[in-house]
């Protein structure tokens, strides 16, 4: 049996690829709609400008999102998942169950 080292394990690669959590609320924000910049820092407390460039650099080199350019002036730029990372769709929605479930139990407490 092979053993299970950093560059073949699938929940490395899962978790390199989702390393910080404004990449996972990225992924909810556009699993609904294409969405411009502005709309994404607006929808993503607390993210700054550095990380949600640089998040959305690194998600499109990962060919999780697409980023699209118009030729308009002033320049018109939107995201939106790719095929790649629709497909992250169920783990998202698995998340946000299994978070609803936990804020209840916690207040149950």
């Amino acid at each position: 049996m092979e053993k299970n080292t950093h560059e073949n394990c699938p929940v490395a690669t899962t978790l390199n690829l989702l390393s910080n959590k404004w990449k996972i609320l990225i992924i909810r924000e556009l699993l609904d709609t294409t969405k411009r910049y502005g709309e994404l820092k607006r929808n993503i407390q607390g993210v700054s400008e550095k990380m949600l460039s640089q998040s959305l650099k690194e998600m499109e080199q990962d060919k999780l999102i697409k980023r699209t350019v118009y030729a308009e002036v002033p320049p018109k730029v939107e995201y939106s998942l790719s095929e790649i990372g629709d497909t992250l769709r169920p783990i998202i929605n698995s998340m946000k169950l299994w978070g609803v479930e936990y804020q209840e139990k916690i207040s149950q407490n």
